[in-house]
């Protein structure tokens, strides 16, 4: 296990593909003076202003933390980490955690634009009221297993997802799954259905005004699985496709070796979005609840 001065790593008590990384007060308390400088205009209107306080994080550790994150996520054994605070406090407002967010993205690589929102991170909330056209927003419709960027032409390596605000709220787990831990992913990526071209298309509350054609399945550099698959987002042109898809939804649901778990206001999570799926569980009813999370999806550098 690498030991990095100011952070605490373990695995996931669920999966050791999944690292968990705690920041100590000490590297918050740097965090909080160098973060400083910069207000969150800056950091949306001046995108080197970004790669400056993703910089001050790396310092910290003499670039140690920069390349351990980088390793896990570009890993197919690992792909995915959730960093957070050891010790939570008042200090760690929505804008640190901005900040945070997006100097750890900025150490992995270049954030695609939102379109969503606009820029180069979204933030959104999930509350009791919903007339969104997609399941984002939806707080009691299960969020079905899933990767990012289906529907876009940029392409996006990886997902940073972070827990800014959560109350009144009882259920709404994360679910994980990783391709290689998939028992049906063999026979599906061997389906010739999952090589052919799918068209793409997405809500209008995507602010995207275009289609794309991919197929859901590819091959990474060493002939391993890769999948980009959203439920909600692609058009079938035809029976086979469609029955396909079914198929596929279907069997990713009622896969037995999902990672479920509960993530901390403050957690952070990034994973690997060729080999690594996510959704959310469905919360329980309650008029009072609100849960923002902040995204930023990106490539890596080269």
């Amino acid at each position: 296990m690498n030991k990095i001065s100011g952070f605490e790593v373990n695995f996931h008590k669920q999966s050791r593909r999944i690292y968990k990384i705690h920041i100590d007060d000490q590297i918050l308390e740097k965090l909080l003076f160098s973060f400083n400088k910069f207000d969150i205009t800056a950091l949306e209107l001046k995108p080197f202003s970004r790669f400056t306080i993703a910089k001050s994080l790396d310092d910290l550790t003499e670039s140690k933390f920069g390349k351990f994150i980088n390793s896990i996520i570009r890993d197919r054994n690992t792909g995915c980490f959730i960093i957070s605070p050891k010790n939570f406090n008042q200090k760690l407002d929505d804008v640190f955690f901005v900040k945070l967010s997006t100097a750890i993205a900025h150490i992995l690589g270049k954030p695609n634009h939102d379109s969503m929102a606009g820029k180069y991170y979204a933030r959104f909330h999930v509350k009791h009221e919903d007339k969104s056209d997609s399941y984002l927003r939806k707080a009691y419709t299960n969020m079905d297993l899933h990767t990012d960027g289906t529907y876009v032409k940029d392409t996006t390596d990886w997902l940073l997802m972070t827990k800014i605000e959560e109350k009144n709220a009882e259920g709404g787990e994360t679910a994980m799954l990783h391709l290689d831990d998939w028992e049906y992913c063999e026979e599906l990526f061997n389906d010739p259905i999952g090589k052919q071209n799918f068209i793409w298309g997405s809500p209008k509350s995507k602010n995207i005004d275009y289609k794309v054609e991919h197929p859901i399945f590819s091959k990474d550099k060493e002939g391993k699985p890769q999948i980009s698959y959203i439920d909600q987002f692609p058009e079938p042109k035809n029976m086979e496709q469609g029955i396909f898809l079914q198929k596929l939804s279907d069997s990713l649901e009622e896969s037995k070796n999902k990672v479920i778990t509960k993530l901390p206001v403050g957690s952070i999570i990034v994973a690997n979005n060729y080999f690594w799926l996510h959704g959310r569980k469905p919360f329980k009813e309650n008029q009072n609840l609100s849960r923002e999370l902040l995204r930023i999806r990106g490539y890596f550098f080269n």
